[in-house]
């Protein structure tokens, strides 16, 4: 493309953020962002107390797999202006989850109420973010397809713990033929702000999957007796060093209900 089509192409994303962060703003949309806003950076949420914030950056840098950091914020500070001049912290993702002394309270689509001037927000890199370059490189990508929310697994692989901060590893599934998973591999290795490559291929029961059918957070989706399950990180492991590091108050993202950037997924990969 020339310097005015990528301008346009990257014009065209930014309004469809603007309108899907709108939409999200007002309570129109709190679905899944899978397959959405495709080209841009979308991210997982941690808030944390400032006096747990420290801590939890040692995880993210202990594990930049599972928790590649986009951004932190200021404490008390709402606005991420290096994601998008609009983006404000306490009502632009779908759904959020409310945990208190590491226990899951609630859930709620806008976190004014919580807010307070200690709060520091973590935005970590999603694989939602490479969807789009498989899609790109004419893969099928089975949960987008289906329309769903993508399947998540507790695993039986430690994180590297942090002092407060442990757990084990969560991660995406996504089924595909042999030679697809090749290329889905050779694709997502240049987007380690998204996760980067695969950390398992096949076998789910190797890594503590007992059934692919039953996913502990996301959609179940089919494997054809032609494909192997490929499994990458997960954003929502923090989900599970949250609950075992019981902070007094913490505000993620619903798996699979994202923070839609304004950031392209290209500024993610490495040549």
């Amino acid at each position: 493309m020339n310097r005015q089509a990528v301008s346009n192409y990257k014009q065209g994303l930014l309004e469809t953020a603007h309108t899907l962060r709108h939409k999200i703003r007002v309570g129109e949309f709190t679905g899944s962002t899978s397959g959405f806003a495709p080209g841009l950076i979308q991210g997982n949420v941690v808030i944390l107390p400032s006096d747990w914030a420290q801590d939890f950056l040692y995880f993210c840098q202990l594990n930049p797999v599972s928790c590649p950091l986009i951004a932190v914020s200021r404490p008390g500070e709402p606005l991420l202006p290096e994601l998008g001049n609009d983006i404000d912290i306490r009502c632009d993702v779908p759904e959020y989850n409310v945990f208190v002394d590491g226990e899951l309270t609630h859930t709620a689509i806008d976190i004014a109420d919580l807010w307070n001037e200690q709060m520091v927000t973590f935005i970590l890199g999603c694989s939602f973010s490479f969807e789009e370059a498989l899609q790109r490189a004419g893969l099928s990508v089975r949960n987008i397809d289906l329309g769903r929310n993508v399947s998540m697994y507790e695993t039986s692989l430690p994180t590297s713990p942090s002092t407060r901060f442990h757990g084990n590893t969560v991660v995406t599934m996504r089924p595909f033929s042999p030679a697809d998973a090749i290329r889905a591999i050779q694709v997502t290795t240049r987007l380690p702000k998204a996760h980067g490559a695969p950390i398992h291929i096949g076998r789910p029961d190797l890594i503590g999957i007992d059934d692919l059918t039953s996913p502990h957070f996301g959609d179940s989706v089919p494997v054809g007796e032609d494909e192997i399950p490929v499994f990458w990180a997960c954003g929502v492991t923090p989900q599970v060093a949250i609950r075992n590091a019981r902070p007094p108050l913490c505000i993620t993202h619903v798996p699979g209900k994202m923070l839609v950037t304004d950031r392209l997924n290209d500024e993610l990969a490495v040549l």
